[in-house]
């Protein structure tokens, strides 16, 4: 068995013209060879020890010569020659058992990780699994249907019911009739928001279980670079497509500082949570152009804002490695309990919540501040080209996103938004200020200096982009 570790023909090059130039003239535990590949992978200690040398800048010319001659870092390549021998050693001296039932063709990974194959099968992946599941099955025809029942059945038995116990209008008002706990809170909550959590946690913890979600990372991983992010940051950023708290938790694995900033700033703007985020695939897949346009502008807004922010926060990008497992079918009885686990997890923080928006919204009713508010929202609103009756939707989403979403639902319901008002009501509240329980791990994780930055800066853009964009699609007289 051979162990020797060669590099590809270039970098021996330079690791030998390095050499020539320190070897004897530069004293250091290390060898010759040692030093040349530490300045090849750009080591900062090494630099500093030699950047006062004569013969420093020769060895810089070397670097940036054997730079021009790869599209990866050269630290990139280097790294992939030794993973080579480690790969090839373990080969020679490991006897794998066979497990005929696990899917793990070669071919199939290389299917998911090259853009040419692995574009078009995220596409797939996204319309099937997110759209059609979610959006269409779980915010389409389950909300519909338990919705109604809701609607038909549950609300006014408990307008009957309260009535009938608590002869007072006031706590009347905090249980049943437009706002109340059960009327408006549950039924947000188990009408709208549960079959949409379900279907995409049924539908995440396929992808989890089947393990596309580590090549998916390597897939994206060079065009995440241009945002200062690294392919493993599309873990927090899809699971936030579930939940955005649970997200900003999960991106303390990321590396960096800079990582962990830029990703909880992506998550606050622009990925909504599965709730919302199936609220308004089922709301605009009934306007096939309304749902292009907000996508399109959606992504142009993570693309764009993700560009901008790694060019202006400070760092240094990391390298990305990740273990990589087999592609398997996903096996049932992990998927379900995947499910339930996260399920379990997220009722018992999103149920007391929406109870809570709730109570908060009977006291700003009865105290006169829900209203006051709601007026103080109403000229932003307008100026959105949006009606008054919007102004709420707004207030909810501050307490939860899917609230928001939900009250949007309400609207679209009632006939009250036209198609362009419901594109751009839509955009800005995807957009709009991440949610109470999202603010309070976004205040643990990253401070509240950071915290605050972020929420001003989501706000100020959201309702700036909602503007800009009702004044475009008037202009251009889209139709919607």
């Amino acid at each position: 068995m051979s162990n020797l570790l060669f590099y590809p023909p270039l970098i021996e090059s330079a690791i030998a013209r390095i050499e020539a130039l320190i070897r004897d003239r530069f004293d250091s535990t290390l060898s010759p060879r040692s030093l040349a590949l530490l300045l090849l992978q750009n080591d900062p200690e090494t630099r500093s020890q030699l950047q006062g040398e004569p013969y420093f800048p020769e060895i810089e010319a070397i670097i940036r010569e054997t730079q021009a001659n790869f599209t990866e870092s050269l630290s990139f390549a280097i790294a992939e020659s030794r993973h080579n021998l480690a790969l090839a050693i373990a080969q020679e001296v490991t006897v794998a058992p066979q497990h005929p039932k696990a899917v793990k063709y070669e071919w199939l990974h290389h299917l998911t990780v090259h853009p040419l194959t692995g574009i078009p099968l995220l596409l797939l992946i996204l319309y099937f699994g997110i759209y059609q599941f979610v959006g269409v099955f779980g915010g389409g025809t389950l909300v519909d249907s338990i919705e109604g029942f809701f609607e038909a059945q549950i609300n006014p038995q408990v307008d009957i019911l309260v009535a009938a116990i608590i002869p007072w209008p006031i706590l009347q008002d905090l249980f049943a009739h437009d706002y109340g706990i059960i009327t408006l809170g549950l039924r947000y909550a188990i009408a709208i928001v549960l079959p949409i959590v379900t279907t995409f946690f049924l539908m995440f913890s396929c992808l989890e279980d089947s393990g596309y979600l580590p090549r998916l990372s390597l897939l994206v991983d060079r065009i995440f670079k241009t945002m200062g992010l690294s392919g493993r940051s599309i873990i927090p950023l899809i699971l936030g497509l579930g939940c955005g708290t649970m997200a900003t938790l999960v991106t303390r694995t990321l590396e960096s500082k800079r990582e962990r900033v830029i990703a909880t700033l992506l998550l606050a703007l622009t990925v909504p949570c599965s709730a919302q985020l199936g609220v308004i695939l089922a709301l605009l897949s009934q306007e096939p152009v309304a749902l292009f346009v907000w996508t399109i502008v959606m992504l142009a807004i993570f693309v764009g804002i993700g560009f901008l922010a790694g060019k202006a926060i400070p760092g240094e990008s990391t390298c990305f490695y990740m273990e990589i497992p087999p592609l398997r079918i996903p096996r049932p009885q992990a998927i379900l309990t995947k499910t339930y686990v996260r399920l379990k997890w997220y009722f018992g923080e999103v149920l007391p919540l929406f109870i809570l928006a709730s109570v908060l919204i009977w006291i700003g009713k009865i105290t006169g501040l829900f209203g006051i508010l709601i007026k103080g929202l109403e000229p932003i609103v307008t100026a959105l080209g949006l009606p008054k009756a919007a102004a709420p939707t707004f207030l909810y989403g501050f307490f939860r996103r899917d609230y928001g979403a939900a009250g949007m639902f309400d609207l679209h319901d009632s006939g009250i938004l036209s198609s362009q008002q419901l594109v751009v009501a839509a955009v800005t509240l995807t957009l709009f200020m991440p949610c109470i329980a999202q603010l309070q791990f976004m205040f643990k994780e990253r401070g509240i200096k950071t915290t605050i930055a972020i929420a001003s800066f989501v706000i100020l853009f959201a309702f700036s982009l909602g503007y800009g964009l009702n004044q475009l699609l008037t202009i251009m007289e889209l139709s919607l």
